[in-house]
């Protein structure tokens, strides 16, 4: 059952309440009920919220996904090398894919890189500007993530004007001019970039060799680009980190993030220092990472990984949650926290990733009959049912189911 169009996060919602489930609360799972005042908080104990009923019995009822790093939506505006969609096109089919898969709050990862073509200065300005005409209609509450290249040093003085003017929700600083570099004596990985940037082999090198020689002006230009993030008060990130030196370095900036460090030993830095540590959730759906480095079940194992991140994959922070708890990694309310109040946490908001008094009435309802792949019942946005695979549910909400806006 799909909507003619989700209502807008301005508008105000009618209140709701969650019944009959088994609700993640401090945790551990409790039989309880979960009101959701008309502002989209949820209420205190014993007040009524006054809205319409869905019916969670056979259901968890688990605090909505925060992901704080994703770029699958690219897949959206680029399928296939060199075929393009228009923007509103692929970040409103996204929106369906994130809320579909329990994820309310949504950081997409936006690459602004030295190379041209999908990763270049047009496509991220245009990625910014879309997702700010655009995140009113949206379902999920939709954040801009900027990975900032750096090496893409003729940006720096743009990205501290959208770091002034709160643009950005996330700065995260890569490095991947690196993993070029290396990447010239392996043809095939060497190919996908080129194809990418839609420049010719030989132009392609040549832009390399100018960006390089410039390597020197990197770290003056991280530092100023992340004073300016701070007095903004917008969370810093460090990209795969490969060695307790550079995450020290990285926190000395103010840097209390580390994404997907590449060696135990960086890791542990951050750990021991109580940094966040993300790695990806397919990682942990897979098996493994797909590049041959760390293990992310292997880092929870080790308590060296605090986050989870859908990376490329929308579907994969449910089902790794999952995952950890039928492999006796981690119980589910534990694995939970690395996909809902961990990633709140390292992303400075605090009003989201629990089930409490106050906190956004951010939901999701989740069959859990078949362990391997858990169903998502029904998603709510601060109070808004935004999808909805099971539509009789709904208790006397007739009225207010065209406000309410479903999916499936």
């Amino acid at each position: 059952m799909t909507s003619a169009a989700f209502p807008g996060r301005d508008e105000a919602p009618a209140g709701l309440v969650v019944t009959g489930g088994a609700v993640l609360i401090d945790g551990r799972f409790t039989d309880a009920t979960v009101k959701v005042m008309q502002d989209g908080s949820i209420a205190p104990a014993g007040r009524d919220s006054g809205g319409p009923t869905l019916d969670a019995t056979g259901l968890l009822v688990l605090p909505g996904i925060v992901d704080i790093h994703g770029d699958a939506f690219e897949r959206q505006i680029m399928p296939r090398p060199g075929v393009d969609f228009p923007l509103d096109v692929a970040l409103h089919e996204t929106d369906r894919q994130v809320v579909a898969n329990g994820i309310t709050t949504v950081f997409h990862g936006v690459t602004w890189s030295w190379e041209p073509g999908l990763r270049g200065a047009d496509n991220a300005r245009r990625l910014v500007a879309a997702i700010e005409d655009l995140r009113s209609g949206l379902a999920a509450d939709t954040r801009l993530h900027l990975r900032h290249e750096t090496f893409n040093l003729d940006a720096e003085a743009e990205i501290a004007d959208w770091l002034a003017a709160r643009r950005i929700d996330i700065l995260a600083f890569n490095d991947h001019m690196t993993l070029t570099v290396e990447a010239t004596g392996r043809a095939a990985k060497l190919a996908r970039m080129v194809e990418r940037s839609g420049l010719s082999h030989e132009a392609f090198m040549q832009l390399v060799a100018r960006v390089v020689a410039r390597r020197d002006e990197v770290p003056g230009s991280i530092e100023r680009l992340a004073g300016v993030a701070l007095a903004h008060g917008v969370p810093l990130l460090s990209h795969d980190d490969t060695s307790p030196e550079q995450r020290a370095w990285y926190r000395a900036l103010g840097c209390r993030v580390a994404e997907f460090p590449t060696t135990v030993e960086a890791a542990a830095e951050a750990a021991a220092h109580g940094d966040e540590i993300v790695f990806g959730a397919p990682n942990v759906v897979r098996g493994g990472s797909h590049t041959g480095w760390t293990s992310a079940t292997e880092m929870i194992r080790l308590g060296l990984c605090t986050v989870l991140a859908s990376d490329y994959y929308h579907p994969a922070p449910l089902l790794a949650a999952f995952r950890l708890d039928a492999s006796g990694t981690l119980p589910l309310a534990a694995a939970w926290s690395l996909i809902a109040e961990a990633p709140a946490r390292a992303a400075g908001l605090a009003d989201r990733g629990r089930i409490a008094p106050g906190c956004r009435g951010d939901l999701v309802l989740i069959d859990r009959r078949h362990a391997a792949a858990p169903r998502v019942v029904a998603t709510v946005v601060a109070g808004r049912v935004v999808h909805l695979a099971e539509p009789g549910r709904f208790r006397h909400a007739a009225a207010s189911l065209h406000r309410i806006g479903t999916c499936a």
